[in-house]
């Protein structure tokens, strides 16, 4: 049986299937998203969304939805599923559908009466166009497959209203026709594999409702445009293809291009295979520069997210080429910071001050899977240079004290991951010699040294005896600082500012290769944590006993950006926290950690099927929020997976 199935009670059932989405996605940047039932609930789904890099960075919904009808013997019933104002749904199409899988493309089965009809939806990898095909498994009659494709051109961050500038005419091509509602924008194609014709009857479809977005405290609906419709007839056994494109074809080269497209993608058939698949939904290649995405809908390529996903999405599934790759793109983007060049890698906020950190831990993950001589090979010069960069205080904003510990402004601008603001400034101020920052430094450090040591030469040397003298005064400094007499470590302290908030943030001094902690210390932190932070989805961001704790993520913006970093659960620290309870239990602590990994393969069900979301409310029912797809999360998950098995392997 397919491991991504949902059968007929489950998808008629709209309390439940109305909020599962699906997620399909390309190198190029696009996407096809929508929930399980064809029915967008956010102003992000759409069926074609596609970047428009000559009006704005962002994508574009060009194709929102289609809706299909068959007609036998004059009766229409029509598949599709909208939602309107006021909880009126219309039509119903979703009490047609018998089954929902997912194995390697989404496949529908619609009864209706005597007719069986299966629907799959591919995308082209490295194209932007969407196949929908149509199979009629079973009909006794005449049979007529009617499609409506209803049209945004707009922004993802917008809504379309009806108005008076649409181009609301078309063109015909090949079995098909062309339209563009906006100057700027690109023709979207639409075209069938059968002979089709088009009637063309354009109409508004006024007061879409987009629930996700009420819930989110945005305006909700918007108007959209139906061209008209195609109509043809099919019989039993055959297949029909329709396609949405910014390009022309000739639609004989539909059938065995969506075919060669399906062959080669891999199966979800397991929960390893789905996070497989949904680490490759975050490649995004352009012009020849290869990217790691933070998230969908709405993220873009950030350098801090980059360098804290990269191992997971690329080692943890053994595939080290596509982690040079990326690192190829990322170590342009480091060297054009670090020399103040014009940034020409299209990655967000390298000027981050722990940027750099993380991005020294990423070659060290590197190193550990490849060995330290092929990773010195590879990353050595870079590593050095951005070693060099810090300890000259060329950052603007990451200073090496006379206590060797890394001091960072945050007071009025966000600096570290929990990076929420209101009114422009952080929600959380963390600021001064912050936790994490300084247990990558002291990892950095002894990596460094290890690393320079063993490569060996008279200047690499002399490098790696001063990363160790710094690192010995590190660690010292560091327990002097963060280390209180409950045990557990100071989130950040900055003068007499100390925070002596419970956050996961001091996991990173026991989870990396090299503590400035001993054994007891290091126990002492993890059990803080366990007790406090835990939850079955992730790790808290706060503690419940600390104060301003507020773990539930809903309501409008400014609500949820004060719940953000306050004690919502984050699945991407899982990873670093079962990386710490190994360290700390060895092999004893396994059977802990599968019991963790196994609360996370119920969430492949819920949500965006297949992938987990940005965060998790920190109290019960742990509900998912956010993005609907999350790079760091499931590059953590995987890692914890990878570490988990090596355990075992090693045991």
């Amino acid at each position: 049986m397919c491991y991504l199935r949902f059968d007929k009670t489950q998808m008629t059932n709209l309390q439940d299937s109305l909020f599962k989405e699906l997620l399909i996605t390309n190198e190029s940047g696009a996407y096809c998203s929508t929930t399980l039932v064809g029915c967008n609930i956010r102003k992000y789904h759409g069926l074609l969304v596609v970047p428009v890099p000559n009006l704005d960075d962002e994508n574009h919904v060009l194709l929102s939805s289609l809706d299909e009808t068959v007609i036998q013997h004059g009766a229409e019933f029509n598949l599709g599923l909208h939602k309107y104002q006021g909880e009126n749904y219309s039509p119903k199409g979703h009490k047609y559908i018998v089954s929902f899988e997912w194995d390697k493309v989404p496949t529908w089965i619609y009864r209706i009466g005597g007719v069986l009809l299966k629907k799959e939806i591919v995308y082209r990898t490295d194209r932007f166009r969407l196949f929908v095909r149509y199979t009629l498994l079973e009909a006794h009659s005449d049979t007529t497959l009617r499609l409506k494709p209803f049209l945004a051109f707009r922004s993802v961050r917008q809504w379309t209203h009806e108005n008076g500038a649409a181009n609301t005419g078309y063109t015909p091509v090949k079995n098909g026709i062309k339209m563009c509602m906006y100057e700027g924008y690109p023709d979207l194609y639409m075209q069938t594999t059968a002979k089709s014709e088009f009637h063309y009857e354009p109409n508004w479809y006024r007061g879409m409702d987009y629930p996700k977005e009420r819930e989110r405290g945005y305006d909700a609906t918007e108007d959209l445009l139906v061209p008209g419709y195609f109509e043809m007839p099919i019989k039993k056994g055959e297949s029909i293809i329709f396609t949405a494109s910014l390009k022309e074809k000739d639609p004989k080269m539909y059938a065995p291009i969506m075919e060669a497209e399906i062959e080669s993608l891999d199966r979800r058939d397991s929960f390893y295979h789905c996070l497989v698949n949904a680490a490759h939904q975050f490649h995004v290649q352009k012009e020849n520069e290869e990217y790691i995405l933070a998230g969908y809908p709405w993220f873009k390529c950030r350098a801090r997210d980059t360098f804290i996903s990269l191992p997971g999405l690329t080692l943890s599934i053994g595939e080290v080429d596509r982690f040079e790759r990326y690192m190829k793109t990322a170590a342009k983007g480091l060297r054009e910071f670090m020399n103040k060049e014009p940034m020409t890698v299209a990655i967000y906020e390298m000027e981050q001050p722990d940027t750099l950190l993380w991005a020294m831990w990423c070659i060290q993950q590197y190193g550990k899977y490849v060995g330290r001589a092929k990773c010195y090979e590879m990353y050595g010069d870079l590593l050095k240079e951005m070693l060099d960069f810090i300890w000259s205080g060329k950052h603007t904003n990451l200073f090496v004290h006379d206590n060797g510990l890394l001091y960072s402004n945050g007071r009025d601008r966000a600096v570290t991951w929990m990076n929420s603001t209101a009114g422009g400034r952080p929600i959380v101020p963390r600021s001064g010699y912050i936790v994490e920052f300084n247990a990558l430094w002291y990892n950095a450090l002894k990596f460094s040294e290890q690393l320079l040591g063993e490569i060996g030469g008279e200047t690499n040397m002399v490098s790696a005896k001063k990363c160790g003298e710094m690192a010995e005064l590190v660690g010292q400094s560091f327990k002097n600082t963060f280390l209180n007499e409950h045990g557990y470590l100071l989130d950040y302290v900055d003068g007499q500012m100390m925070d002596w908030s419970v956050r996961p943030n001091q996991l990173f001094a026991i989870a990396l290769d090299f503590s400035p902690l001993d054994v007891r210390q290091r126990k002492g932190v993890l059990d803080i944590c366990t007790k406090e932070l835990v939850t079955p989805k992730g790790i808290r961001s706060l503690s419940p006993k600390s104060g301003g704790y507020n773990p539930m993520y809903i309501g409008q913006q400014t609500q949820r950006d004060y719940a953000y970093h306050q004690g919502t659960a984050w699945p991407w620290l899982t990873g670093f926290y079962l990386e710490a309870y190994l360290r700390v239990y060895k092999m004893s602590g396994v059977n802990y950690i599968e019991r963790q990994l196994i609360g996370f393969e119920e969430e492949l069900f819920y949500h965006c099927v297949g992938t987990i979301p940005e965060l998790f409310d920190g109290n019960p029912r742990f509900s998912g929020r956010g993005a609907i797809s999350f790079a760091m999360n499931v590059s953590g998950i995987l890692r914890a997976i990878r570490l988990l098995e090596k355990y075992k392997i090693e045991d």
